[in-house]
């Protein structure tokens, strides 16, 4: 398997969930701006949306968007363990999660990445991403370690990912402490450590 992704988006998130796995897989860079891999490919012939993360598999598909790679890694390679059985009540609310997480609070900070943004529009994105951050707070704030509980999932590594956008984008955590909380324990996690530091070393290359 080959992950294709740049450092710090959001394909952190199946770099860490590979990880997590133990499985074998190679990454490869994009630069999101000229659209080419670090090979040289053009990377819309590898996923004509132009964004990542892309995954490609060792038959040559190729498996798009974060939410969707995530689950059929856990599927495929420990059902069961990072994401709960297909079918199941637990894994439906696990979507839900994932669902809220890429429709709200992805979309959330995604307006603060444009430098060009005014201060009154800036102020308004602040608010609109306080009230989602807000609603995962709440799920947090009943003394689980994670968001479906006790057990470490798919959907912890995409939150992760988002969380770690907050400091490079001015935004205080501190008024969700467990958010905070939560992000400095899933940093803490091996897998996590393995996959921040080889996409800094290959940003710093």
């Amino acid at each position: 398997m080959k992950l294709f992704y740049a450092a710090g988006a959001c394909s952190l998130s199946p770099h860490i969930v590979l990880r997590e796995l133990g499985v074998p897989f190679a990454l490869e860079s994009v630069d999101l701006r000229s659209k080419k891999t670090e090979t040289g490919a053009d990377f819309t012939t590898i996923n004509p949306k132009g964004y990542v993360p892309a995954l490609q598999l060792d038959d040559g598909e190729v498996l798009t968007e974060g939410a969707a790679i995530v689950q059929y890694l856990a599927d495929k390679h420990a059902p069961g363990s990072l994401a709960p059985l297909a079918g199941s009540v637990e894994r439906a609310r696990l979507n839900g999660h994932l669902n809220f997480i890429s429709a709200e609070l992805h979309k959330g900070f995604s307006p603060l990445f444009n430098p060009a943004l005014s201060p009154e529009s800036r102020e308004t994105a602040l608010a609109n991403l306080g009230r989602k951050l807000g609603v995962v707070e709440a799920v947090l704030a009943d003394g689980r370690p994670f968001l479906t509980g006790k057990d470490f999932s798919v959907a912890d590594a995409y939150l992760f990912v988002t969380l770690t956008w907050a400091p490079k984008l001015g935004v205080d955590l501190a008024p969700w402490p467990h958010l905070v909380a939560f992000s400095q324990r899933v940093a803490a996690r091996n897998a996590v450590q393995a996959a921040l530091a080889a996409e800094s070393a290959q940003k710093a290359a």
